[in-house]
């Protein structure tokens, strides 16, 4: 089982605070014990949701998620967290998050397991833009994710490696057509597939802090 490992990760996304700020804080999104400070997002067909030793579980269903009830950062934030697909075969972290005005959605094990990428630019969704790529998940294995979006650019690591840095400039952010607008301002949910979410943190960022 790979660990989140905190400080590779600090030192792989970009220095947060320039000099002269402090290094901004991490806060936590989930106590570990309950969803307060979540509701339960209402897809058609969705599955239960529950926490469990320590986690976040999202039962099976059409689409399954948690959609965050206080207010969110719209740009200059990071975010991190840990998943697992448990069961299943499609995406097990569709993670829905604002770009300033807009909102897009950082899919992680779509289309029957594998693809990973942003929802949607240009009108295109995660299967056909630039940030599309595809790789293996092991079902049972807690992988490490983190997002950075900021007035220019959204970046995005699994693992510590980094696998989407996208300029945002010029460019069309949208959700991808259906029901993702229910996750708004933020939310994680997955798709036909028992997920598991824990150790969920944000931190802001000092304006202009791109890439």
């Amino acid at each position: 089982m790979t660990g989140f490992s905190r400080l590779p990760l600090v030192a792989l996304m970009l220095s947060a605070a320039p000099c002269g700020f402090p290094e901004p804080e991490w806060q936590s999104l989930f106590d570990g014990k309950s969803l307060e400070g979540w509701r339960e997002t209402p897809f058609t067909r969705h599955g239960t949701v529950r926490v469990e030793n320590g986690s976040i579980i999202l039962g099976r269903g059409a689409m399954t998620g948690i959609t965050r009830t206080k207010p969110f950062p719209k740009s200059n934030y990071e975010v991190r967290l840990e998943a697992v697909r448990m069961d299943g075969q499609d995406f097990f972290a569709g993670i829905t998050f604002p770009v300033k005005d807009s909102y897009c959605s950082w899919i992680v094990g779509g289309w029957g397991g594998s693809v990973v990428g942003l929802s949607s630019l240009d009108g295109d969704d995660a299967s056909e833009n630039e940030t599309s790529t595809s790789r293996t998940f092991e079902k049972g294995r807690w992988y490490s994710l983190a997002l950075r979006v900021t007035d220019g650019w959204i970046q995005a690591w699994i693992d510590n490696e980094k696998i989407i840095e996208v300029a945002t400039t010029g460019r069309k952010i949208d959700l991808r057509a259906g029901e993702m607008d229910l996750s708004t301002p933020f939310g994680i949910a997955s798709y036909s597939t028992v997920a598991g979410l824990r150790k969920l943190e944000y931190r802001e960022l000092p304006p202009s802090q791109d890439k």
